[in-house]
């Protein structure tokens, strides 16, 4: 005797298998990013970020080349590479980690730089590398 075979049942269970499954890896949350803590405090109502920059053409100019110091300098870390660098008017805040005191001040120094004496607020912190447990 031979056995029928039903296409539309299988697909069936077929799609509710899948949904099983599917389902079960939506249910799980992301994985925080690392910075999750520290961009709390760009939360506060009086603190500089990003969007914050205005849009002129001398601010522009002025994080554009600051930026592109820092990143060139290859002995700082990819922390520094990563500080914010937000432009107001002509006064730059820096924001963010770096691994060491001598990073933070080159960083500093290079904005300095670029926007002058007294145009730099520095708000970088140093967060050192977290030592590897054996």
């Amino acid at each position: 005797m031979r056995r029928k075979f039903f296409p539309i049942a299988s697909t069936l269970a077929m799609s509710v298998a899948l949904l099983g499954v599917g389902s079960l890896g939506a249910a799980q949350d992301p994985p925080a990013p690392d910075n999750t803590k520290v961009n709390k405090r760009d939360r506060s109502a009086g603190a500089k970020t990003a969007d914050q920059a205005k849009n002129s053409e001398t601010d522009r100019d002025t994080m554009q080349k600051i930026r592109k110091a820092i990143v060139a300098d290859k002995s700082l870390s990819t922390y520094a590479h990563n500080v914010k660098v937000v432009s107001e008017g002509g006064k730059v805040t820096l924001k963010g980690p770096v691994r060491t005191d001598a990073e933070k001040q080159t960083v500093e120094a290079k904005a300095t730089e670029v926007a002058g004496a007294g145009n730099v607020v520095n708000e970088i912190t140093v967060a050192p590398e977290k030592s590897k447990s054996k």
